[in-house]
């Protein structure tokens, strides 16, 4: 059997599409199925009428090469894993869905795998494990599956898998693996099953594959390049294989750049938003090249004039240049038409998923017209009004944290290793129906005001009977930690069908900040001083800050992103100031996304971190010393930048560690960490509750290197995906092994020693 001849490439395509649904169908399918209320053949059924409506609706918007493989019930990277069975034994299910969905979310007696963040997105991907013995085989027929599905409706797509390189960096060695080891290694022995599935992809008469190889915009070692070299000479040399295009994203491929082109890949794709045009020594002329000029990551219109004249600079170097995105749809909503509650003037600024593979239409259709040289043409977005141009003056520190530590002893007397959560409790059924019918109209505020009060009133009784020591008030009239604040803040607005997936079933509708930003009034003071009210123990405020409300919000790109961090910072501290007038002497700043935000190389990381530090200080500056402030950090790899996390002088920091298997506490600098650190002990995402045992097992671990009297006890996250069954467990468990765990120790303030 022979290659499939190259044939030219259509000329516009995008990397990947939404695949959630326009009404979030596989969301809802995703909790029927888990819950119980549907089989999984019409799980099976939702997911592929949503492939098929997007193919549909794709090839009507005139896109020249659509893709498939892009859709998912979870995870891509989890289903890179299942597809070349890279699953741990104690996954292996007789059902394959059941093995898939233990990975994701745990079962009965086991644990998940590790969750993080998609490189500087929102999106959250599943962490495969990686071993010497891991035995790497093809074992399914997805990507052929879907090619067929779509053929029977008369297209032609183009499969789309995760490359390896990326796979294995993205992977972590699994438990039992030597030391030294690196899932890298074995990419020898991976290659195999890649080449297998080409061949059937070839015999299937498939004409263009891409491989998708974020991982090479960050930097890379000469050893890791030297992979990216080997793997694709190899894959480009077999005998039988599609067309290869190398989708790179994110940023600019830089270094390994040049590594791609000097193997026989027939494409490769470039992010052209966040990255730059080739360096001129690099030589393109024999590749087709994918130029990634609409963003995939943001919802603004596309300067058309700028990126017609990367197009036709490309154009004068490569074999070919095809129009597409930056990176996959998957981080935009699907389509703004459906926003008639949006001012007009800013909705003609905007193009969601819809909208910008029409720009990418547009954009091949102008290219195939346009005469070599840089054209001009008007910028198709509309004017926007200016922003302030400039960050406000620095604020006073606050005082050292010796002084504010035996502040906050005195004041809030709490226990040794004191329990308490990370904010939200569960948004019941009964709740999101109320939020909605009151959105729709359909139910007055009074009405659903008192349904808020009586789910504060739930919660914090909940907190009191188990006898958590820090209570929080619940967060029932939050729909979304970043969206509630935006609909309270000037300069923001935020959509009504918006919606984004950030892992499995889990969607967010990020606000789009499009003008200054201003706080008009106190957002939060009312419920929490009312929960205040409900009890005699200590209630926390609870705020988001400032770089997570930026970073997952779609932000105006005319400014410098510190600037509008630092605007948003001065809100939050307006309102710590008045939570702390109100009465509450613990106030939580949760900064989820600050790992999130920092960039890929390495040589912009500590100019990011430190403005990023500066405007979460600024944001909390105003507190006093008896006010005690904590933050919250998860699923992030806060232990990349525990040096930057320690750096922003929150009195207690509580973080992700049940799910990652407490990575945190083997780094060094954690035993120097001069402040309260909660390590979680209980993963959130998972419905399955932690016994006693397990709980006292990772508060040993904490202890040997953190002393009792800076130790908190909590979860790895908010509560709101829970039910109320499920958390109650849990946190019942939860206690009752922080108050044995206490044993000898003293029962005295946390102080600093």
């Amino acid at each position: 059997m022979t290659a499939v001849r190259p044939s030219p490439f259509p000329a516009s395509t995008v990397l990947g599409y939404p695949r959630i649904g326009p009404e979030r169908e596989l969301k809802h399918a995703l909790e029927s199925y888990w819950s119980g209320r549907i089989a999984y053949d019409e799980l099976e059924k939702v997911g592929a009428r949503l492939r098929e409506d997007t193919w549909r609706r794709l090839h009507a918007l005139g896109l020249g090469a659509l893709p498939s493989g892009t859709f998912s019930y979870y995870d891509q990277v989890l289903d890179t894993a299942v597809l070349f069975d890279a699953v741990p034994e104690r996954y292996r299910a007789p059902a394959p869905e059941d093995a898939y969905f233990a990975m994701a979310r745990g079962a009965a007696g086991i644990a998940p795998l590790r969750m993080t963040k998609w490189f500087d997105t929102n999106y959250h991907y599943i962490v495969p494990e990686i071993g010497p013995d891991t035995a790497f085989r093809l074992a399914g027929d997805a990507p052929l599956a879907e090619v067929r599905q779509a053929r029977a409706l008369g297209l032609d797509p183009r499969p789309v898998l995760l490359g390896p390189v990326t796979f294995l960096l993205l992977s972590e060695p699994a438990p039992d693996a030597p030391a030294g080891f690196a899932p890298l290694d074995r990419l020898p022995d991976l290659l195999p099953a890649y080449e297998r599935l080409l061949a059937a992809l070839a015999a299937e008469g498939v004409a263009w594959v891409q491989l998708d190889e974020p991982a090479l915009v960050a930097d890379r070692s000469a050893e890791e390049l030297a992979a990216v070299r080997t793997a694709y000479r190899r894959l480009g040399a077999a005998a039988a294989r599609p067309a290869l295009f190398v989708a790179t994203y994110f940023g600019d491929a830089g270094e390994a750049l040049p590594v791609l082109a000097g193997t026989p890949v027939e494409a490769i794709g470039l992010d052209l938003v966040r990255g730059s045009l080739p360096a001129p020594d690099v030589d393109l002329s024999g590749k087709t090249v994918v130029a990634g000029v609409v963003s995939g990551r943001d919802v603004w219109r596309t300067d058309h004039d700028r990126a017609l004249a990367a197009l036709v600079a490309l154009r004068e170097r490569a074999a070919q240049v095809v129009v597409g995105t930056s990176s996959s749809l998957l981080h935009v909503p699907y389509d703004v038409e459906r926003e008639t509650g949006l001012d007009p003037a800013l909705r003609e600024r905007l193009a969601f998923a819809e909208q910008k593979v029409a720009e990418v239409v547009e954009l091949a259709s102008l290219l195939a017209s346009a005469p070599d040289g840089a054209p001009r043409r008007a910028d198709s977005r509309a004017t926007s009004s200016p922003l302030s141009p400039e960050p406000a003056a620095p604020c006073p520190p606050r005082s050292p944290y010796a002084v504010r530590a035996a502040a906050q002893a005195k004041h809030l007397r709490l226990p040794a290793l004191p329990v308490t959560t990370i904010g939200s409790f569960p948004q019941t059924g009964e709740l999101r129906a109320a939020r909605a019918a009151l959105a729709a109209g359909c139910l007055d505020e009074t009405a659903y005001e008192a349904l808020v009060r009586n789910e504060v009133a739930r919660a914090v009784a909940v907190q009191e009977r188990l006898g958590l020591d820090v209570l929080v008030h619940g967060e029932p009239e939050r729909n979304d930690m970043v969206q509630y604040f935006a609909e309270h803040l000037d300069g923001f607005a935020v959509t009504r069908h918006g919606w984004v997936q950030s892992y499995g079933s889990r969607c967010t509708r990020p606000p789009i900040l499009h003008d200054d930003v201003r706080r008009p009034e106190p957002i939060t003071v009312r419920w929490a001083t009312y929960a205040r009210s409900l009890t005699d123990r200590p209630v926390k405020g609870m705020l988001t800050g400032p770089v997570t409300i930026v970073a997952w919000s779609f932000v105006r790109d005319d400014l410098p992103l510190r600037n509008v961090v630092s605007q948003v910072a001065d809100a939050v501290r307006d309102e710590v100031r008045d939570l702390e007038a109100a009465g509450l002497s613990i106030i939580q700043v949760d900064e989820p996304a600050l790992r999130e935000l920092l960039p890929l190389r390495r040589a912009e990381q500590d100019g990011y971190l430190a403005w990023a530090v500066d405007a979460y200080r600024r944001a909390t500056s105003g507190a006093s010393d008896r006010t005690q402030i904590h933050t919250h950090l998860c699923y992030s790899d806060a232990d990349e930048i525990i040096a930057a996390v320690d750096a922003l002088d929150a009195d207690v920091t509580s973080v992700e560690s049940a799910r990652s298997h407490a990575r945190l506490l083997r780094e060094p600098a954690v035993g120097g960490f001069e402040r309260g650190l909660g390590p979680g002990v209980y993963d959130i995402h998972s419905p399955r509750v932690p016994e006693v045992e397990e709980i006292e097992e990772s508060l040993r671990a904490a202890l040997k290197v953190l002393p009792a009297h800076r130790l908190w006890v909590n979860p790895d996250c908010g509560l709101k995906t829970r039910t109320y069954e499920e958390v109650e467990a849990a946190l019942a468990n939860v206690v009752t092994a922080a108050r044995n765990m206490r044993g000898d120790h003293e029962c005295r303030p946390l102080t600093v020693v």
